[in-house]
């Protein structure tokens, strides 16, 4: 028999449960107000102990309500939370199964992609996915089967908020550890956020693939593409999380397809710079918007990006082997290309200091870089590679763009070698020929 205390526990429990049943919304709105000020932190004894070991059903209450309401989002925030108290509590696994056994994990999800709900509300909904993701592997791979990835990732993308998008960044990495079996999917639900127009989602993404490609190993044919467009980026935050990542895939096996992109971004396509030369001619206002025209800020980005890969390697003493890979590709020569780009001073200024470590480093190169600027520029280059932009003229600059450099020719002929991986790239092609021709007529029109 129970004791007169057990008794009046379980009648408190009753009539608590009979008052959330008749109460209407507002009733509702400050039960569980009363709930969290109460709850918040408690273990699941202590729950238990509270609603006379009858805390279950208060939760199957919660979760029935939840499914009712959750697409009008009326005190979505306060029943999220109250949720959350059940399944962060110490020991709570019991309530994990209960709220996963009545379809909790795909109500989660479904919240992220209701465009009425409050973004406070999705952050709520993400901090409950993160709870059930850090329990254990069956709940992850449970979250990615649901569709889960492709829910989160999207919401990212379409996320406005900064905060909540850094609490999706939390999920997704917890969904890419311990997760063998969907890591993958992760991975490439990545890959699949770069293109998207939200900088901070990309910015995320970035930082979380590098962790995901560490852990998966193998790379996706794709991410070379998507990484390089990254590079368009006018966000300083984006563009350097994207060289941090194109550092790290050097040491992959998409290394001589990555080399080969980047340094194929020093001289765009005549097709993307003739874009505005029509405008350009017409409206001196347009001038200003070259500045961020997106190619020319993926060219000077490449350069960087080239730079700082070889100078890691040479600070850290290891091989060349990137450096001289890179010069088979003519690097030499669509450095020198970048900084004959008189429309965008940054291209010049990054080209122009990346070129500087290829002359230190290779004696090749110098005699090469030498011959084709002449002694009067190439005096200007050494004594500062960094303003080199703002001393050259039109004539100067057109000797840049139009170079015929080709290193790649000579350490053939002489054997030079520093690493087994090179291979020759042939002459410049049309694109090349003609973006430097263009450089040329453009200079030609500003002197007369």
């Amino acid at each position: 028999m129970t004791s007169i205390k057990e008794q009046a526990a379980i009648s408190r429990l009753l009539s608590f449960l009979q008052d959330w049943d008749n109460a209407g919304k507002v009733a509702r709105s400050h039960i569980l107000n009363t709930f969290i000020e109460t709850n918040q932190g408690k273990t699941a004894p202590e729950l238990e102990q509270e609603f006379s070991q009858g805390a279950s059903l208060f939760l199957v209450r919660l979760t029935t309500w939840l499914r009712l309401i959750y697409m009008t989002g009326s005190c979505l925030d306060k029943l999220l939370k109250s949720i959350g108290i059940f399944l962060s509590a110490v020991s709570s696994n019991r309530y994990l199964i209960e709220f996963l056994e009545v379809g909790g994990v795909l109500t989660l999800l479904e919240i992220l992609g209701l465009e009425k709900i409050k973004e406070e509300d999705k952050k709520e909904s993400i901090r409950l996915l993160q709870v059930i993701a850090n329990s254990g592997r069956k709940y992850k791979e449970l979250i990615c089967e649901s569709y889960g990835v492709r829910s989160i990732a999207e919401f990212l993308a379409k996320s406005k908020s900064e905060e909540t998008q850094e609490e999706v960044q939390i999920l997704l990495d917890s969904l890419v550890h311990g997760n063998p079996k969907y890591q993958n999917q992760v991975y490439k639900g990545l890959i699949a956020l770069l293109p998207c127009a939200s900088p901070k989602a990309q910015q995320l993404s970035l930082q979380t693939l590098r962790t995901a490609q560490s852990i998966v190993g193998t790379t996706h044919p794709s991410i070379v593409d998507c990484v390089l467009k990254v590079l368009r980026t006018m966000h300083l935050e984006v563009q350097y999380e994207a060289i941090e990542l194109i550092k790290d895939l050097v040491n992959y096996d998409v290394c001589q397809a990555l080399l080969k992109g980047l340094v194929a971004l020093l001289i765009p396509s005549v097709k993307e710079t003739s874009k505005l030369q029509p405008k350009i001619l017409n409206d001196s206002a347009v001038l200003q918007l070259t500045a961020n025209l997106p190619v020319f800020l993926q060219q000077a980005a490449a350069a960087k990006a080239i730079g700082r890969n070889s100078w890691r390697r040479v600070l850290a003493r290891s091989n060349t082997s990137v450096a001289e890979e890179m010069l088979h590709l003519r690097v030499v020569h669509s450095l020198m290309a970048a900084m004959g780009n008189t429309d965008h001073s940054n291209s010049q200024r990054q080209a122009s200091l990346t070129l500087e470590y290829f002359v230190q480093m290779f004696p090749v190169v110098e005699e090469h870089v030498r011959r084709s600027m002449g002694e009067e520029l190439y005096a200007l280059f050494l004594s500062n590679a960094e303003d080199l932009y703002m001393k050259i003229d039109s004539i100067q600059a057109d000797i840049l763009a139009a170079n015929k450099v080709n290193v790649s020719k000579a350490l053939s002929i002489s054997g030079v070698s520093y690493s087994n991986m090179s291979f020759y790239l042939g002459p410049c092609g049309e694109d090349q020929l003609a973006y430097t021709t263009y450089f040329q007529k453009e200079g030609s029109e500003g002197k007369e």
